[in-house]
């Protein structure tokens, strides 16, 4: 059986501080949730604009779980990996989804 896939766009504003702060913590959320596959967009919306208005997305960062779906969204700090994990309802441990 293969491990549960996972769909995220990450959502930041050209080279920023806290954009590759979200990157940063993005990896950390994928060391959290080992035994599932991530793919994983990161979109500038600097770079992108059309992208980001077709998404919605209103701040930076937004990290989108389009997959599985209903789509879930975290706005902002990303930090606090179980609060995150949470939100976006993924497990920790790579457990169902």
């Amino acid at each position: 059986m293969s491990p549960p896939r996972c769909v995220l766009e990450l959502y930041v504003s050209g080279a920023s501080d806290a954009s590759e702060r979200a990157i940063a913590d993005l990896e950390a959320l994928r060391a959290a949730s080992q035994g599932m596959e991530w793919d994983v967009s990161v979109i500038d919306v600097v770079e992108d604009p059309r992208r980001a208005e077709r998404a919605r997305i209103v701040a930076t960062p937004t990290l989108v779980r389009v997959s599985p779906r209903p789509e879930r969204r975290v706005i902002g700090d990303l930090g606090d990996r179980e609060r995150t994990l949470h939100a976006l309802d993924l497990p920790a441990n790579g457990g169902d989804v």
